[in-house]
């Protein structure tokens, strides 16, 4: 890899992860997508980075449990989604004049809207939905 791309996913990665422990503080900002994003950067730029935020006690547990398969509520789905729009949309039309940042924010929208709805939403088994008793 040629080192001018090593080093922007790098940055890349470490703007993605100081969005991502934000996020854990400021309920506006999805964490799971920001650390995701800082470990695919990680995985293809530093092995060292990547094996930190797996391994961090805090940080990796978002990503482990991503990873694993667990499902996020869809009450949590739907506001993730809503709060992203509205703070990327907000952010399209009011706050950057550029044509591109536009473009880079309902993009970046249309980004988080996607891993989000990738995740498994988690629904209460019904009354007739019984594991437990034979058929």
């Amino acid at each position: 890899m040629k080192p001018f791309v090593k080093t922007l996913l790098i940055i890349i990665g470490l703007i993605s992860l100081a969005l991502g422990v934000f996020g854990i503080i400021v309920p506006l900002l999805p964490t799971t997508p920001f650390l995701l994003l800082s470990a695919a950067c990680y995985i293809k730029s530093s092995e060292k980075l990547y094996q930190w935020l797996i391994t961090h006690k805090v940080l990796g547990l978002y990503i482990q449990s991503f990873r694993s398969g667990k499902a996020i509520p869809i009450k949590v789905k739907l506001m993730a989604i809503g709060t992203v729009w509205l703070s990327f949309g907000f952010s399209a039309i009011f706050v950057v004049d550029h044509i591109w940042l536009k473009a880079f924010f309902i993009f970046g929208a249309l980004f988080w809207t996607v891993i989000v709805l990738s995740v498994k939403s988690f629904r209460k088994p019904s009354n007739h939905e019984n594991t437990n008793q034979p058929g």
